[in-house]
């Protein structure tokens, strides 16, 4: 490739990349707002940072590359930009924001080619859980993430021989009740453990498939490291006079699921590691 196809190519990348950064210029800035406003998404900050070093790392493979104009990679990018009119008009914050990852994933198909891609396709697609999920998708899976925790808490419970009544998501002991309230459903730690499962899974295995049992295997560990949290919680209140909301016990509790999740991803990246040799 001669130096002015290498420069025509840069001007191209630089003017159609410019003309995305205004187009999405908006819907990045909503984004950040949504980020630094919903607890369950504070994690977005940190994606893009993420998926850049994850590129960086690779810039010397990148470098020796041969690049190579791709139509797809065009045709990607006007369904991404149907996708982003379509959002718009339905006021439908999902497809515009992934309309913006379709963008970026097909502009670096039409302007660097496959071999790029290749090599850059899990950063790109990491860029998805800066997106928060529809509401309607969330409010839907809350309440019976919530149910699922007071529901084995109580089995649990009563397994050890303590006495305990369940009313749907409270969980009722002799000396207090506890509420598995909708900021304890384990849904906000499944969605940040979905993205580190992810990075994890990418980096530490080496088969495809070992890859995406671990990345799926994040979604169980959540599950249970939030029962954990609630167990432990409710024999905590039942041993003893433990205010449970008060902090910092209350941000203690929160952060045991993921020191559990961690635990139990290395155990079985271990195990996968072995057998995916």
């Amino acid at each position: 490739m001669n130096e002015g196809t290498i420069t025509a190519k840069r001007g191209n990348l630089y003017l159609i990349a410019g003309t995305l950064v205004i187009i999405y210029l908006p819907v990045l800035i909503d984004l950040i707002i949504n980020w630094y406003e919903d607890a369950n998404y504070s994690h977005g900050f940190l994606v893009p940072f993420i998926s850049g070093y994850l590129i960086w790392r690779k810039r010397k493979e990148l470098a020796s590359l041969n690049f190579s104009i791709n139509n797809f990679g065009l045709a990607l990018l006007i369904v991404a930009m149907g996708f982003f009119i379509i959002g718009n008009a339905a006021s439908e914050y999902f497809t515009v924001r992934f309309s913006l990852v379709l963008s970026v994933f097909g502009l670096v198909l039409y302007l660097l080619g496959p071999a790029v891609i290749k090599k850059t396709w899990f950063e790109i697609l990491f860029l998805l859980f800066m997106i928060p999920i529809p509401y309607v998708i969330y409010f839907s899976a809350t309440f019976p993430m919530q149910l699922l925790a007071s529901k084995v808490t109580a089995f649990l419970l009563d397994l050890l021989g303590m006495p305990v009544i369940r009313q749907g998501n409270i969980i009722h002991l002799p000396n207090d009740s506890l509420e598995v309230a909708e900021a304890c459903s384990g849904l906000r730690s499944l969605v940040s453990l979905l993205a580190l499962g992810a990075i994890y899974a990418y980096i530490t295995q080496k088969k495809l498939w070992a890859k995406v049992l671990l990345f799926l295997s994040t979604i169980p560990i959540a599950v249970i490291g939030n029962v954990f949290r609630v167990f432990v919680t409710s024999v905590m209140v039942y041993a003893g006079e433990v205010q449970v909301t008060d902090e910092p016990l209350h941000s203690i509790m929160g952060a045991s699921v993921f020191v559990i999740a961690f635990i139990l991803l290395f155990i079985f990246g271990g195990i996968l590691r072995r057998i995916a040799r």
